[in-house]
């Protein structure tokens, strides 16, 4: 007789499987509210699409605003990691980074866009979402300081700068995403160049 064959199987911990779990309902909001909004989107809306029970999805979030929450902070935690990675680079660099990070799809989708404004709206109200979105601005603000501080604008007023480059940031990257006529690819490239004249490496380059 031939030795049987020893079948491995592979053993999925619960914690990887619970994160899986985790993983598919965050996918499973993000498309229902990208289809039909925020505020139309049911706990049995995200569960049928995540392919569970209503009661089944609650054993991982205790609603819809807690999958919000927990996808936003997700979202914001790649934002931070991207950040850091550019850190060693140079000014001038870091910009084009970001401009590329914001605005060409190179980290965040269009679809991650969408999500994200759905966020803020949601946050005006929401206490956990509003904290997760006041700690994000902070940081942003922090790193496009810290920029400023290192290119040729130097340390005056490199605050009041960060101010007026994260709401750059935030209202072309609102408005490319509304406006068909300005669109990412010329709203990168204005927030760019206009980055590049705050940090005054514009005038350095010529």
């Amino acid at each position: 007789m031939e030795p049987r064959t020893k079948v491995r199987r592979t053993v999925t911990s619960p914690k990887l499987r619970s994160e899986k779990r985790r993983r598919t309902i965050l996918k499973a909001l993000h498309d229902c509210v990208i289809e039909q909004g925020y505020p139309k989107t049911t706990l049995a809306n995200v569960a049928h699409a995540a392919g569970m029970s209503p009661s089944h999805l609650l054993y991982y979030f205790s609603g819809t605003d807690a999958i919000l929450a927990y996808y936003f902070a997700d979202v914001a935690r790649r934002i931070v990691e991207r950040l850091e990675g550019f850190r060693s680079e140079d000014p001038e660099k870091q910009i084009h980074l970001l401009a590329e990070l914001f605005f060409a799809g190179k980290g965040i989708s269009k679809s991650e866009v969408g999500f994200m404004l759905e966020c803020f709206g949601v946050a005006v109200h929401d206490k956990q979402l509003h904290s997760e979105k006041a700690a994000l601005d902070r940081y942003c603000k922090a790193y496009l300081q810290e920029l400023f501080e290192r290119s040729p604008h130097g340390v005056f007023k490199a605050r009041e700068s960060a101010e007026l480059a994260y709401a750059m940031l935030v209202g072309l990257r609102t408005a490319a995403y509304f406006d068909a006529q300005l669109g990412p690819d010329q709203a990168r490239q204005l927030f760019d160049t206009e980055m590049l004249d705050l940090a005054h490496l514009t005038r350095v380059s010529q």
